[in-house]
């Protein structure tokens, strides 16, 4: 708590006008008074100088709220000094996930040029060497992605996969994928509730593990 150098001067000299009548009036007052009763009067005083500090005086700083950093999580593996999953404040390009990860293993050239698109949370980069140093492209796999709290694209997530997600068991995740394939896709999370045996309370509880990125015609 800070209180302005202004309040401190206002406070002192309440507290001083307080005194200097409390002084002078002090024997006429107190001599009616048991020494408990003077203890109550005295402590009351404190509370109502409190209680008026509060109210006319302090004035708290604004509450700033710590902001909630999004991270945007890569997996880099194959030909790099050290492979693993990297954390970054902001979405990163393909060159900044591969400097990340050590840079390459060779002073080698990539076949194609390293693309200025940023990747998106939960991409898996792949550096193969063949004839040339090639970049694979894909998505890591699901428990990790679970582990980060990043959803699974309900139109590519296998029966495996499902049953990793809390609610939901083999038999459950084979009425997705069978709704899935007779519906070619899921076109909303909401289309889960078609599916039989989740109902409001149980796609409310999962529904925030799911995507849906429409499947290609």
């Amino acid at each position: 708590m800070q209180i302005s150098e202004f309040s401190k001067q206002k406070i002192k000299s309440f507290f001083s006008f307080l005194n200097s009548q409390f002084a002078i009036r002090k024997p006429q007052l107190f001599k009616y008074l048991s020494l408990g009763q003077q203890k109550v009067l005295f402590f009351l005083a404190i509370f109502i100088l409190a209680a008026l500090y509060f109210r006319f005086y302090y004035h708290p700083l604004p509450f700033r709220s710590e902001e909630i950093v999004r991270e945007f999580v890569v997996e880099v593996s194959g030909e790099v000094p050290n492979p693993g999953i990297y954390f970054f404040q902001n979405p990163p390009t393909l060159k900044e996930a591969i400097k990340k990860a050590g840079g390459l293993k060779e002073n080698a050239l990539l076949e194609t040029n390293l693309s200025p698109e940023v990747l998106k949370t939960g991409t898996l980069i792949t550096i193969l060497k063949e004839s040339n140093i090639k970049v694979k492209w894909g998505r890591m796999q699901a428990n990790k992605l679970l582990v980060f709290s990043i959803p699974l694209d309900i139109n590519r997530v296998s029966i495996e996969d499902l049953c990793l997600i809390p609610g939901i068991g083999e038999s459950l995740a084979r009425k997705i994928v069978a709704y899935r394939e007779r519906r070619k896709g899921f076109r909303s999370i909401g289309e889960l509730k078609n599916v039989k045996g989740i109902g409001e309370n149980k796609w409310k509880a999962f529904k925030s593990s799911f995507m849906v990125k429409p499947l290609p015609q």
